[in-house]
């Protein structure tokens, strides 16, 4: 027999061996998420009931260490963060943290994400879908149980790695999204949900490390030798085409400083770099790029282009005067 046939044979059983450690890996997590909430139940109704001093749960760490000095994670520090975990999702917490009638629709949501109905629910529930750590880090670098929310859903849906997750947490994701929402013109309110559900309002590429006189072909250059961390920050489902993107328009050539695919939107995304502070002249050039791609590359199937243009700050007016008689996206 051929060695190739062997070799598509051999794919699969290892297939199969990956498929039973990540669903090993998997289940355990569920299991020892389970473990860690009843434990810091127990603590927290006990402390709670005043029945428990806090000098009582150090004791508890040194029973651990005396009687099972093997099991690791079971230490004061550890045992504080079953409590922690525990109060964070609790209902309790989660309806104190909204005292007002006009929240109870925001707690019955919350209710409805997290699906604890009862104690023997938590395997069900989205928090068995994180790690531990990515839980730790969720609970040591937030500030409010809305926060604590909004890093518990993006985690699941877009299946984080601590080390994805970490950065987007260090990088202000949640305040530049709510700065985002906050900020967003009403011209930009008529364009399609979904496509202002995939762009945000502030981009950090710090991990560029760039100097502080950097050009516009400093900046692209650094995004494309680096391009597995900006397509990161830009978020999923975006497939990198080309840095100047050739375009050639009567007998002149253009090129669009970055090109983009976005599978959820099926169209192409025109990214304009510019190191300055907006101006109203840039859509302008945008907008041409955008016409360009639609008449001559976008095929039949295909959704009209979509712009961004990336520049260092920008005055809300003058980008809602800029967009008032356009609704190309930004």
């Amino acid at each position: 027999m051929p060695v190739k046939n062997h070799t598509k044979q051999f794919s699969g059983i290892l297939k199969l061996a990956q498929q039973a450690k990540n669903n090993a890996y998997k289940n355990a997590n569920i299991e020892l998420i389970n473990l860690y909430w009843q434990i810091g139940e127990y603590i927290s109704c006990k402390v709670e009931s005043a029945e428990w001093g806090m000098n009582v749960v150090d004791k508890l760490a040194e029973f651990f260490e005396k009687k099972s000095p093997d099991l690791k994670g079971f230490d004061r520090r550890g045992l504080y963060r079953m409590k922690q975990f525990y109060d964070a999702y609790s209902l309790e917490q989660i309806a104190s943290s909204y005292n007002n009638e006009a929240d109870i629709e925001i707690v019955s949501a919350v209710r409805t994400q997290l699906n604890i109905n009862a104690l023997s629910s938590i395997k069900e529930t989205i928090l068995a879908q994180i790690s531990c750590t990515n839980h730790r880090l969720i609970l040591s670098k937030t500030t409010s149980q809305e926060e604590q929310m909004f890093y518990l859903l993006l985690t699941v849906k877009e299946s984080y790695s601590s080390r994805e997750l970490e950065r987007q947490i260090d990088s202000g994701y949640y305040e530049r999204v709510m700065l985002s929402k906050r900020k967003v013109s009403p011209l930009v309110t008529q364009l399609r949900k979904d496509i202002s559900e995939v762009f945000k309002d502030t981009y950090v590429f710090e991990f560029l490390n760039l100097p502080g006189n950097h050009s516009e072909s400093d900046l692209q250059k650094g995004l494309v030798q680096n391009i597995k961390k900006p397509l990161l920050e830009l978020g999923k489902d975006f497939s990198f085409i080309g840095e100047e993107y050739k375009l050639k328009v009567g007998s002149k050539d253009y090129s669009v400083d970055l090109l983009f695919y976005h599978r959820k939107l099926c169209c192409l995304i025109a990214f304009e770099l510019k190191i300055e502070d907006f101006k109203p002249e840039h859509l302008g050039k945008l907008n041409f790029y955008l016409e360009a791609l639609d008449r001559e590359i976008k095929k039949k199937h295909e959704n009209p282009s979509v712009g961004v243009l990336l520049c260092k700050q920008k005055d809300d007016e003058v980008v809602e005067y800029a967009l008032s008689r356009s609704l190309s996206p930004r």
